[in-house]
């Protein structure tokens, strides 16, 4: 149990500590042991003698040794002698700990199931906005705590709203599936911890690895999404002549068998966070090491390697706030830049520093979430979602229709009145497309933006996918560039058949 007062004092009695804004507070042994026997007796004047046998255990001490402790304590707490705002002398009786005090408990850590898998979720904070925290690389929901400036991070953010936490699949407190899977599979965890807890829509706040998951949420749930915090992240892993801010292939694949085969995260924190003092370090080691094998950390870096969500980018239509600071040591500002010009209406902010990671100077990256979420507009409705359309062709389109629908797909009408079905997801809907194709049926598989909830959609994207239906060969399933590049990491065997056309073969 955390006690908190004075604004932003916290007595932690778990880690022997006092902080102030997340930060320890310097504080001799025995002086902590006279504020915690003080702060356990509240309720009642603490006589001298009492205190001296509760903290010294019968051994001597003079008066002066426990008047000095008295005055240790009030320093680091702010508070003196005259003013007596925490710590009240009543001569001739003893003291007594007088703030007020606001206890912040540890919440429990609560499972629900995402595609057969146990995802761990935390819910703490409050208030009427729900903020869901999409973490970078890995998590682990208890260890997440154990850092003072992490926790004064997640505390603060907390009380801006209810704060929503959970660990990715693979990683943290949540199940090891066989392999991992790509962003669009991990963004139904995203919507099953929100069903979970009630959260009809939420803030999301995403960083590092964490914001491509955030922005595939955010362009195919919009009805869910009440706002988006993307922080130190990108919107592709790998260098590419067209998106020059990350590291080539050969450096990711360095720096990959360097965590592996060295298993250094204490290394690893100063990388990410320069500013990070020893204590940080080890945490964040801890931290890593309880959260992923070795084996998960390669398929990871592996994973997030592949990962590119460029094209859902201007289908993000909800309010978007980017921030990166200028010298991040981890991910290049190039990146941040990019997806400020490509989200529609995003505000960028630029922030001084070179830590990557949220426990550097949270405050910092603190203050200018608080002002978004603040001035964020009420829901206005977002009629148009980013969506993966199928349009299936054939003498058997009929129940190959019914198939994908069952698959978990929308049956809707496109132009001409002809039959597509929505997914939510490219992956999901090419899987399930191989799943269930015939082979003298055909599939075509397209990007559009849709009305959520209407029955007829005429987008674009909607007559591609009818076009490359129609020209696709029996027992095929023809997509586009665009579904090419968001299905990365998703395990799906892709074929080129034209410079403009792709042919999806098969699932690993």
């Amino acid at each position: 149990m955390v006690l908190a007062f004075d604004g932003d004092l916290e007595f932690d009695p778990a880690l022997f500590e006092v902080r102030r804004a997340g930060v320890p507070v310097p504080l001799e042994p025995q002086a902590f042991d006279v504020l915690a026997y003080l702060v356990s007796h509240r309720d009642r004047v603490v006589a001298k003698e009492e205190l001296m046998d509760g903290v010294w255990g019968g051994r001597f001490v003079s008066e002066t040794a426990v008047t000095s402790r008295i005055k240790q304590v009030r320093r680091a707490l702010g508070d003196d002698g005259h003013r007596q705002r925490m710590i009240r002398t009543l001569h001739g009786r003893g003291y007594r700990f007088v703030a007020p005090i606001e206890k912040r408990a540890v919440e429990p850590i609560r499972y629900t199931v995402s595609d057969g898998l146990h995802i761990a979720y935390q819910v703490t904070g409050g208030g009427d906005l729900d903020i869901v925290l999409i973490s970078g690389f890995v998590s682990h929901l208890e260890l997440d705590w154990g850092d003072p400036r992490h926790a004064h991070f997640l505390h603060r953010l907390g009380s801006f709203g209810r704060l929503i936490r959970f660990d990715k699949r693979g990683t943290g407190m949540s199940d090891r599936p066989s392999g991992l899977p790509d962003v669009e599979t991990r963004m139904h965890d995203v919507l099953a911890v929100m069903d979970a807890v009630g959260s009809r829509r939420a803030v999301l706040v995403g960083y590092s690895e964490g914001g491509p998951m955030a922005i595939m949420c955010a362009a195919a749930h919009p009805e869910r999404v009440a706002g988006l915090v993307l922080y130190g992240c990108y919107a592709k892993r790998v260098w590419s002549e067209d998106y020059p801010w990350a590291q080539t292939q050969e450096e990711r694949a360095a720096y990959t068998d360097i965590l592996v085969n060295r298993w250094d995260w204490e290394a690893d924190m100063r990388l990410r966070c320069p500013s990070a003092d020893v204590p940080m370090q080890k945490w964040w080691a801890q931290r890593m090491r309880a959260s992923a094998t070795p084996s998960t950390v390669r398929a990871l870096m592996d994973m997030n390697s592949l990962v590119d969500v460029r094209d859902a980018l201007p289908a993000v239509r909800i309010p978007t706030l980017v921030l990166h600071r200028v010298d991040d040591a981890l991910v290049d500002v190039g990146g941040a830049r990019f997806l400020a010009e490509r989200i529609p209406g995003a505000r960028l902010e630029l922030l001084e520093g070179a830590d990557h990671f949220v426990s550097g100077n949270p405050d910092q990256i603190l203050d200018s979430i608080e002002r978004f979420v603040n001035d964020l507009p009420g829901h206005t409705g977002h009629p148009l979602a980013l969506a993966a359309v199928t349009a299936p062709v054939g003498p058997g389109a009929g129940e190959l229709t019914s198939s994908l629908v069952e698959a978990g797909g929308r049956r809707c009408k496109g132009p001409g009145g002809r039959t597509v079905v929505l997914f939510d997801g490219p992956a999901t809907a090419v899987r399930a497309g191989l799943a269930q194709l015939h082979s003298v049926d055909k599939l075509g598989v397209a990007i559009a933006e849709v009305p959520r909830d209407e029955a007829e959609v005429d987008a674009y994207g909607v007559q591609v996918a009818l076009d490359l239906a129609d020209q696709a060969a029996p027992g095929s399933l023809w997509l586009t560039p665009g579904v090419r590049d968001l299905l990365a990491g998703s395990g799906v065997v892709i074929e080129e058949v034209d410079g403009a056309v792709f042919r999806a073969v098969s699932t690993q």
